[in-house]
């Protein structure tokens, strides 16, 4: 190892860390907001309180520290997009049936669970 690698590290351990007040302030600030306030709103938070900070040493020490904001679902867009082809509406609204197993009909319902689609169709 070279002598001023041995050295570096010395001087480097013997160092006090100079973001103790910031990482103090961004616990509390990510505390304070329930966990919804990720490195750029903690930043501009920390810049109102008069603090002079870079977003990116934000985000390292938010890394250090163990902060993940949580992040929002994504709104409903619905989009039609290439529509397939269309069945002919048979029964025209007209669901009573002399006798069992005349008409079946069915409906699939889309919902968004864990960040994943599930399918349930009734019949």
């Amino acid at each position: 190892m070279a002598r001023s690698t041995y050295y570096y590290w010395v001087n480097a351990f013997g160092r006090e860390d100079k973001y103790t007040e910031i990482k103090s302030l961004i616990k509390e600030i990510f505390h304070t907001h329930k966990g919804r306030y990720g490195y750029r709103r903690i930043t501009l938070e920390l810049r109102n309180r008069g603090a002079r900070i870079n977003h990116k040493t934000v985000l390292r020490l938010m890394n250090e520290l163990g902060l993940k904001s949580l992040v929002r679902m994504k709104k409903y867009r619905s989009y039609k997009g290439n529509i397939g082809k269309i069945a002919p509406n048979i029964l025209a609204r007209d669901f009573k049936a002399a006798k069992s197993n005349e008409k079946w009909v069915t409906d699939v319902t889309e919902f968004h669970l864990a960040g994943e689609k599930l399918y349930l169709s009734a019949i």
